[in-house]
């Protein structure tokens, strides 16, 4: 049923987790009550490194199963500095329960906003709006989604497996092709690049290949074809003219990064990690201990990827009115930077993470409701 209520598990995690995952709640609930739409139901589930520290475990008894029982995951931040397993490697549910569901999408929106930092002094940059899709549970990240997989030899050597599969590559381009379809149905390019290393690696020219075996399904939609290290360079050189970018997972870990800081950096950085039968959303960045609770966060990356989740939820549960929450949410963003009410103290301004969530919740009740395509 069309209204039927969704269900989110929320991980609020560790450090700056806690601040951002309550200030995205309060704007997901303004936004669905502006749009008429019913609230969430969510159910909480105990997870991260000081869950770790305190129990033994890094997820709660029942935890992953309890998660994936939603509709959608909505995560804080998990880790912090201190806590590490015995070979030096953080504390990290979250890799498994992408591994665990099958979330091989990792969407990570990049969109310059004016009176945001832009880094680059070229005047197109700031027009960059582009999506990076980065497969999320195989790659080199393989090894790291459970811990043990990694082979270690004595004290001399260490192997991590990188894995590419059919199954999830051709889900994970066809996912892709369609995110081209509807950024060029809502006015974007529509232009979607393959990027990988397959002049050097056996296994990332089979992700090519099957790029290249979706690609008929898909008529309508460019193409373009980049190796990662040039690819690192164009997004210096000209990001602006990219649109949808599918990769690897570990070179989707580090491009998404170094696009963020074009846009102002982590505390923009939105996400969303998509499988067949849930998503998990949660701001890229990390828990930065060490502002933890003193209202310096910067709450945006987190409060926009509850509108990637609203987005994905609308067509999950077949309502509309929840992708209309997610354009409103956007729509203040986008305001809220153009008449300089958000001002960040992570961008040098004065507003910190109670002000910002304020000022936003002040736009959703103000800005026109947006015409969903």
């Amino acid at each position: 049923m069309a209204n039927e209520t969704a269900l989110v598990t929320v991980i609020r995690g560790d450090g700056i987790g806690v601040d951002v995952t309550d200030a995205t709640l309060q704007v997901v609930d303004a936004a669905l009550k502006a749009v008429g739409a019913a609230p969430l139901a969510t159910q909480d589930v105990l997870a991260g490194a000081g869950y770790y520290r305190d129990t033994g475990v890094d997820i709660e008894p029942g935890g992953e199963e309890k998660a994936g029982q939603a509709d959608a995951i909505f995560l804080g931040a998990i880790g912090l500095p201190s806590i590490r397993h015995a070979d030096g490697t953080e504390i990290s549910p979250h890799l498994r329960l992408r591994d665990r569901y099958e979330l091989y999408a990792g969407v990570r929106p990049v969109k310059a906003y004016p009176n945001a930092p832009q880094r680059l002094a070229d005047p197109r940059a700031a027009k960059i709006d582009l999506v990076i899709v980065r497969e999320s549970t195989e790659g080199l990240f393989y090894s790291a989604a459970v811990h043990g997989r990694t082979r270690f030899v004595g004290d001399e050597e260490v192997y991590d497996t990188l894995k590419i599969s059919r199954s999830v590559c051709e889900r994970l381009h066809a996912f892709s092709f369609r995110l081209a379809e509807k950024r060029k149905a809502r006015g974007k390019a529509g232009r979607l690049t393959c990027v990988d290393k397959a002049n050097v690696f056996a296994s990332l020219a089979f992700f090519r290949k099957i790029f290249d075996e979706v690609r008929p399904e898909f008529p309508e939609i460019e193409v373009g074809y980049n190796y990662v290290d040039a690819q690192a360079l164009d997004l210096i050189r000209k990001p602006w003219e990219f649109d949808v970018l599918v990769t690897e997972n570990m070179f989707g870990d580090i491009l998404s990064d170094l696009a963020g800081g074009l846009v102002g950096g982590m505390g923009m950085a939105a996400c969303g990690e998509i499988g067949d039968e849930i998503g998990l959303f949660q701001p890229a960045h990390g828990s930065a201990p060490d502002i933890m609770g003193q209202d310096k966060a910067n709450p945006l990356a987190a409060i926009l990827s509850g509108a990637l989740m609203l987005d994905y939820l609308a067509e999950k549960k077949d309502n509309p009115r929840l992708a209309t929450a997610a354009g409103l949410i956007e729509a203040a963003v986008d305001r809220g930077f153009a008449e300089n009410l958000l001002r960040p103290m992570e961008f040098g301004g004065d507003m910190g993470t109670n002000a910002v969530t304020q000022q936003i919740l002040d736009l959703v009740a103000t800005c026109k409701e947006p015409e969903i395509v």
